[in-house]
Formats: C-alpha cells, sequence, structure tokens
C-alpha cells in the first residue's frame, strides 16, 4: 500500500485546438517601424521648435545685453569723475575750516590784505597780467 505507485498523467479528453489566423509578421513589423518613425518625426519636429525658440530669444537678448554694458561703462566713468570732485571738495571743505588757514582764506576770498602786506602782480612784457601771486611780508 504504501509503496511507490508509477506516475501516469491524468487522462483528459483531447481538446480540440482552434486553429489560429496567422497573422502575417511583416505587417506588423512594417506598423511598428511606422510608429517609431512618426514618433522620432514628432520628436524632431518638437526639438526644432525648441531650439529655434531659443535662438530667437537670444537674439533678442543679445543687443540689450550689449546696451546695458555701455550704459554701465558710461555710469562708471561718471562715478569715477564724481569721486575725483568729491575728493577735490572734501580737501577744500578742510582746508575752509581750518582754523590755522582762517587768515589764508579771508585774503583769498575777497582779495583784503593786512596792513603791512603788499600785494605782488607779475606782468609779461607786453603788461598783461599774469599772475595773483600770494602776497609778501
Amino acid at each position: 500500500m504504501n509503496a511507490f505507485q508509477p506516475s501516469r498523467p491524468p487522462q483528459q479528453p483531447p481538446i480540440q485546438k482552434q486553429q489560429a489566423i496567422p497573422r502575417p509578421k511583416r505587417h506588423l513589423r512594417q506598423r511598428s517601424y511606422k510608429v517609431m518613425a512618426v514618433e522620432v518625426s514628432a520628436k524632431v519636429a518638437v526639438n526644432f521648435v525648441i531650439s529655434a525658440t531659443a535662438i530667437s530669444a537670444l537674439v533678442q537678448l543679445v543687443p540689450n545685453h550689449w546696451s546695458q554694458q555701455s550704459k554701465l561703462r558710461e555710469v562708471s566713468t561718471e562715478v569715477k569723475q564724481i569721486e575725483k570732485r568729491v575728493s577735490i571738495l572734501q580737501a577744500e571743505f578742510s582746508r575752509n575750516f581750518d582754523p590755522r588757514q582762517t587768515k589764508s582764506v579771508m585774503q583769498q576770498q575777497t582779495y583784503k590784505f593786512e596792513p603791512g602786506q603788499r600785494p605782488i602782480v607779475l606782468t609779461n612784457q607786453y603788461g598783461q597780467q599774469i599772475d595773483i601771486s600770494e602776497p609778501s611780508q
């Protein structure tokens, strides 16, 4: 009873296979090639549109960039000029408010001299005035 029985496949009634209509493989391959060609063509077209848009944007941005660079150069040269002027004005301001130079500043601005001083006026050989120098003592 407990002996091994030879295994037999179970007996089933034979199933009739329906013959499927064979599809031509060529037709499927051609269809897949066509689908792939359409897909690749669509990708190329989309990439072309994106590239054209990027190029047109660059064409519009480059002149704007150049004009802004030239404006920046102009502003930087003006800033340098103003810095020079500011440094001159600061030096003059500090000189004007220096208590040790009050007399000399007053003499330059009013052309008045102390009673013991005389102004020196230089003239060239034609009689034209050249320069007014500091008064001598």
